[in-house]
């Protein structure tokens, strides 16, 4: 059993490190920002301008631009980890973690998996750092088990360049499937896009900005009230594509639910102009999965 002060499941410890207070990080991956690293497609940029971004201690690069690319941003946390001597245990997936009352501490139980077996630490303080997306998730699809062709969830794409001269659906309208869809539209692969969720608001980075800087000044009900004022002004009606705006606004949806707005770098709607949007049912997507 190896004893800390503190335990840090995920990522950080920089503050912790400018303090001299001993920790351990435990990480059930094999390398830092493995979201960014592996998980995230090529063309990803940082949806908040940089400063809203930056991590303790270290401010971005001046020549930065507002909002970072991926490789940019990688970069950035490469450069942060070793500036702080940031050395975490990789490939431990923490099993469980119980408070000891008696002794006050916590217990953590981590499998090694290299080694394949189960290690114990103890330390007077736990932060649980996984973040909000850490677990891709596929929900069940009939017909897909039996579909023909390659089958990926959005952590697996990279580029709409594999699969030229490919027929390719899009299923979700999260910020992940926009952008994907957009960067296969780019490389003149998607005509047809199928949407079977379609109540978001649409947002600009400049709004997202703006609204994050008022918050800290002004309640989120008011600030909804501006955003969704603004995309209304900006992006008109988005009826005509089968996108309607939920009864509750941007900010409160995000504190109440963690759900995001979707936010448009730029060229969604001139797109939507282009490719054929279609609103389908759970049902029909389904069947389209079987037929497609």
């Amino acid at each position: 059993m190896e004893e800390e002060v503190t335990i840090i499941i995920g990522s950080g410890a920089a503050c912790l490190s400018q303090q001299s207070i001993p920790y351990i990080i435990l990480e059930r991956e094999d390398c830092i920002a493995s979201i960014w690293k592996k998980y995230s497609y090529d063309h990803l940029h940082l949806h908040l301008a940089k400063q809203f971004c930056e991590l303790p201690h270290m401010s971005f690069p001046a020549s930065y631009p507002t909002f970072v690319p991926k490789k940019m941003f990688i970069q950035y946390l490469d450069d942060y980890v070793s500036h702080f001597n940031i050395i975490p245990m990789f490939q431990r997936t923490v099993e469980s973690a119980e408070y000891n009352e008696v002794f006050k501490r916590w217990i953590v139980r981590a499998r090694n998996a290299s080694s394949g077996e189960v290690e114990i630490y103890n330390a007077k303080f736990l932060v649980v750092a996984t973040g909000e997306t850490t677990n891709p998730y596929t929900p069940e699809v009939e017909g897909l088990n039996t579909f023909p062709g390659e089958v990926l969830h959005s952590t697996q794409y990279k580029s709409g360049k594999e699969f030229k001269n490919k027929n390719v659906l899009v299923v979700g309208f999260g910020n992940s499937g926009v952008e994907i869809a957009l960067d296969l539209a780019n490389h003149d692969l998607l005509k047809e896009l199928f949407l079977n969720f379609t109540h978001h608001y649409y947002i600009s980075m400049e709004m997202v900005h703006l609204g994050l800087t008022m918050l800290k000044y002004f309640p989120a009900s008011l600030m909804d009230f501006l955003m969704v004022m603004l995309s209304k002004l900006v992006y008109g009606d988005l009826t005509k594509y089968g996108i309607t705006r939920p009864t509750e606004g941007p900010f409160s949806m995000k504190i109440k639910y963690g759900k995001y707005p979707v936010v448009d770098v730029g060229m969604y709607i001139n797109k939507f102009g282009e490719i054929q949007v279609r609103i389908l049912s759970e049902k029909m997507v389904h069947i389209l999965v079987k037929s497609y």
